[in-house]
């Protein structure tokens, strides 16, 4: 029989983030936990800890840097935490960069059974074909380290079952209803010319499709916002290329748009649905590329799915939304009521990882007592 929760001993929970959201640093003055909601996890239960970034100089934050890129993890960032991480019970990681290393370190530490380490893989499992065959090697080794593995996507978890052999729990992501509060959604009623805009700095964005979209037409205003280099179009004036810079600019660039869109390249990690979250929230209609695994978000009724690099197919959309503003008001809608019910909030995301971590334990009690009763 499982243990009533109530009853547990609290478990010491360590939270290794990538160098940079160290919570202590992260929005100072404003007590906003931790990026990603894992402070919402916080209980009599279940006490967490977080990796902390360690003060550098330039040198060596570009030898820490360079290591990271050659070995695929962050292996000085990682050791700097090693006394919290090793005295924890369950250690959870945002991503591949995160659990390679702490594999690493409990590997070396000769930890083959504690702590347990949940492992959370977003980009790795998209660029595995093209990793050298040592790495994989290695990695799989690493991996094999870790007790759950879990994904932002389908696509993803299906992936880890076809290259690692591994199953993989699928953890829905979620923003900040605090940072994003939901917006009542009124009739929808577009401007002239269309405004539209895209957002977000992660690689698999396809800028080139969206100014193929809707460069030169001037029934759009568009807004691009990214720190990466896009290739604008000759004489595009009709879009604004322009970064924006925290919470205030991004409130403004939703609450200024018509419509979000979300261009993407092919992926399979649920690329650009921190902005459709976002979008959803502040009662913007949102059109995205079907790729990544989205839907497991929000279905086609709720938000509208584009072929991947068909320009023409995106304008259209676009366009056939403008004349239907009543049926665009349902979708905001059905979108809002989704992102409700699926708990798509960084509060949900910390109650998944609260869940998971008490079933982990309890296999693993099983797996002990079952040992000791076979002898095994």
């Amino acid at each position: 029989m499982a243990t009533d929760i109530a009853t547990r001993p609290r478990t010491n929970v360590h939270v290794h983030l990538y160098y940079g959201v160290d919570p202590s640093q992260y929005r100072q003055g404003e007590n906003a936990g931790c990026l990603y909601g894992y402070h919402y996890a916080e209980s009599d239960s279940m006490a967490l800890t977080f990796s902390k970034d360690h003060p550098e100089g330039q040198i060596l934050k570009k030898f820490r840097r360079g290591l990271k890129a050659l070995f695929g993890c962050d292996l000085i960032h990682t050791f700097r935490n090693r006394a919290a991480i090793l005295d924890a019970d369950v250690i959870w990681t945002h991503t591949e960069r995160e659990y390679l290393s702490v594999a690493l370190l409990l590997m070396l530490t000769r930890r083959p059974d504690k702590p347990l380490l949940l492992a959370q893989t977003v980009w790795l499992l998209d660029v595995w074909k093209s990793l050298s065959l040592f790495k994989r090697v290695v990695f799989k080794k690493l991996i094999r380290r870790a007790n759950l593995l879990t994904t932002l996507a389908y696509d993803n978890a299906a992936l880890a079952l076809k290259f690692w052999g591994r199953e993989a729990t699928v953890v829905l992501y979620g923003i900040n209803t605090d940072d994003f509060p939901l917006n009542a959604v009124p009739d929808w009623r577009p401007h002239e010319p269309l405004r539209i805009a895209t957002i977000g700095n992660d690689r698999d964005r396809d800028w080139d499709t969206f100014m193929a979209a809707f460069a030169h037409d001037e029934r759009f205003q568009a807004r691009l916002a990214t720190r990466r280099k896009v290739r604008r179009p000759a004489r595009s004036g009709n879009i604004r290329v322009a970064p924006v810079f925290g919470l205030a600019e991004q409130r403004e660039l939703y609450d200024w748009a018509d419509v979000i869109v979300v261009p993407l390249h092919p992926n399979h990690h649920a690329s650009g649905i921190t902005v459709v979250l976002e979008a959803v929230a502040a009662g913007k209609p949102v059109v995205a590329t079907a790729d990544g695994g989205l839907s497991a978000y929000f279905c086609d009724s709720s938000i509208t799915y584009a072929p991947h690099q068909d320009a023409r197919s995106l304008r259209d959309t676009v366009v056939a939304m403008a004349a239907d503003p009543t049926g665009t008001t349902e979708r905001i809608r059905r979108a809002q009521h989704e992102l409700v019910s699926k708990d798509l909030t960084t509060r949900g995301f910390a109650r998944q990882h609260v869940m998971l971590t008490h079933q982990m334990i309890e296999a693993v009690a099983a797996s002990e007592t079952m040992a000791r009763l076979t002898g095994t």
